[in-house]
């Protein structure tokens, strides 16, 4: 049960960010997203990647070289579309970069900056987590994000509510109960209306000319993880990877197809297998050599990230995602 009473945090300080930024005002934000006092709906839980299930061992395919037809398997599963999910993810490769951002885009925001941005990702992490919202949500809420800063300056007040209506609109977009607006209103402890959130949500579909749908990295992922015949513990431990990529401005250079890559790699010599294989090969259309340089970037920023965004790993913790974040992650590659 959430209830008005329980603990509440603000949004941490962005000052040190940039010149002038001594008088900003830090506004306060709750921990707990229902005002109601009712518990949020189990029906939103969140939905993490069940490893792929496999009628032969996966091992076989780890040390033989072949090549796995990962969808045979499913051919009867009319969910999984195995007739078209070859031309959805050519599709999705062609269309990656038109969807995403580049990181240049702070060059034209003179009120914010990228620490700014991810202390902001941050928090949406922490929220998306008490929403029980799916993955999906969260990719596309920081995708709307970027693209709206991306075409827009925004005023440092202004910035957790593009954030919170951001995520209004992909809640929207992918979930069955998205958040009720009063909530929404209450975990920025009221800070903005609902008037200020509708009328955001009004500014930016305009500014993004309606379009929403977007190939994520993490759809990425879910594909890349068949091809991998990931277990349990690396489908968590290369959420957690991907996850993590999220507050980096920097890693806005690669594609959500080489970023998804790169979890699967460094999961996948954490857990002791091949690096790469064939199968995988096939299905990402990455070569090892295209991956390992996107690896090494990421846990680079990993092992930088700010002490005080602990969101992810405090996410990631927990025995709900196998306590992944505890595990050892080599950059030695």
């Amino acid at each position: 049960m959430f209830t008005r009473n329980a603990q509440r945090r603000g949004l941490r300080d962005i000052t040190n960010a940039g010149p002038s930024e001594s008088n900003v005002a830090v506004k306060p934000l709750s921990r707990v997203p229902a005002p109601s006092d009712a518990p949020i709906d189990s029906a939103r839980s969140e939905v993490v990647p069940h490893p792929p299930t496999t009628a032969r061992s996966s091992t076989s395919y780890q040390h033989s070289g072949q090549v796995d037809n990962i969808d045979a398997r499913d051919s009867q599963d009319p969910l999984c579309a195995t007739e078209y999910v070859a031309d959805m993810y050519e599709h999705f490769r062609s269309v990656e970069a038109q969807t995403s951002c580049r990181p240049t885009y702070m060059k034209g925001q003179t009120a914010i900056n990228e620490k700014m941005r991810s202390i902001l990702v941050d928090w949406l992490v922490e929220v998306h987590l008490k929403f029980k919202l799916v993955p999906e949500t969260l990719y596309l809420t920081v995708n709307i994000i970027d693209r709206y800063l991306a075409s827009t300056k925004v005023s440092r007040p202004k910035l957790q509510l593009v954030g919170v209506t951001s995520l209004l609109i992909a809640s929207k977009y992918e979930e069955i109960y998205p958040p009720e607006l009063r909530d929404l209103v209450y975990i920025c402890d009221r800070a903005y209306s609902k008037s200020e959130i509708l009328d955001m949500e009004e500014t930016i579909l305009k500014g993004l000319s309606y379009s929403i749908t977007i190939p994520s990295a993490h759809a990425f992922l879910v594909r890349y993880l068949k091809a991998a015949h990931a277990d349990k513990k690396m489908v968590q431990l290369s959420c957690y990877i991907l996850d993590g990529t999220l507050q980096s401005y920097s890693l806005l250079k690669y594609l959500p197809s080489e970023l998804a890559a790169a979890a699967v790699y460094i999961a996948r010599r954490a857990a002791g297998r091949n690096s790469w294989s064939p199968t995988l090969l096939k299905y990402a259309n990455y070569s090892e050599e295209d991956v390992v340089g996107v690896a090494r970037d990421v846990m680079r920023e990993k092992n930088s990230a700010q002490s005080d965004l602990r969101a992810v790993n405090k996410k990631y913790s927990s025995s709900r995602y196998g306590a992944v974040a505890n595990t050892t992650l080599s950059n030695d590659f």
